[in-house]
């Protein structure tokens, strides 16, 4: 259910589409949401690649700190909801907190294995520009030891004095989207039965666990 360009986006399986719209905040206000969105990425990529380039953690430690990370950079509850669709309308709760839960395990266990083996990338800034009403576009480029830098581009959301990351655009692929549309294609493949997906999801998580 997985692409392989997920590993480069890393945690990054959001996306929100459609946010259409014109801003209705004034360009200094913009500019000073666009920079405060640009500083909280580069404090989150120093701090992935602190953690992850520490080898004195163990593996259990480090999933731990990816974790710590994740909810520290991204709009989790939001993120899964938004992959969801119009199905979130027709689950119940209790499918809803699996569902949930489930989601962030895959997150997790899909790529802290990748970032344990960190081998050097680094990443640097390139651009910023103001998004809608409250979200900012920070472009990046993550530079790899042997292969070419890959374009990725996070759209932050401001709430309040906090930043979130929403949306990662790889090479101009949305995440998000592409994980919204392989949630709903298993679905499908289960007449429209949103256990189909959560079962798919146990055998994923479970199949990673350990």
């Amino acid at each position: 259910m997985l692409t392989r360009r997920q590993f480069v986006a890393s945690a990054a399986l959001l996306a929100v589409s459609g946010w259409a719209g014109h801003s209705l905040i004034s360009p200094a206000a913009a500019q000073s949401a666009d920079q405060g969105a640009s500083a909280f990425i580069q404090k989150l990529g120093n701090d992935a690649i602190a953690t992850f380039s520490d080898k004195s953690l163990s593996r259990d430690q480090a999933i731990q700190r990816f974790r710590t990370l994740l909810y520290a950079g991204f709009d989790v509850p939001y993120i899964g909801r938004w992959v969801l669709g119009r199905y979130w309308n027709s689950a119940n709760e209790a499918q809803r907190a699996e569902y949930q839960k489930l989601f962030e395990q895959l997150i997790v266990n899909t790529y802290a294995e990748r970032f344990v083996e960190y081998s050097g990338e680094t990443f640097k800034i390139t651009g910023m520009a103001p998004a809608g009403e409250s979200d900012s576009m920070v472009t990046t480029q993550i530079v790899r030891p042997n292969g070419p830098p890959v374009n990725v581009s996070w759209r932050v959301r401001k709430n309040g004095a906090d930043y979130k990351i929403i949306d990662v655009v790889v090479e101009n692929v949305s995440m998000g989207v592409t994980q919204r549309q392989e949630f709903a294609s298993v679905i499908e493949q289960n007449s429209g039965r949103i256990d189909g997906l959560i079962q798919a999801l146990r055998q994923k998580v479970g199949s990673r666990a350990g």
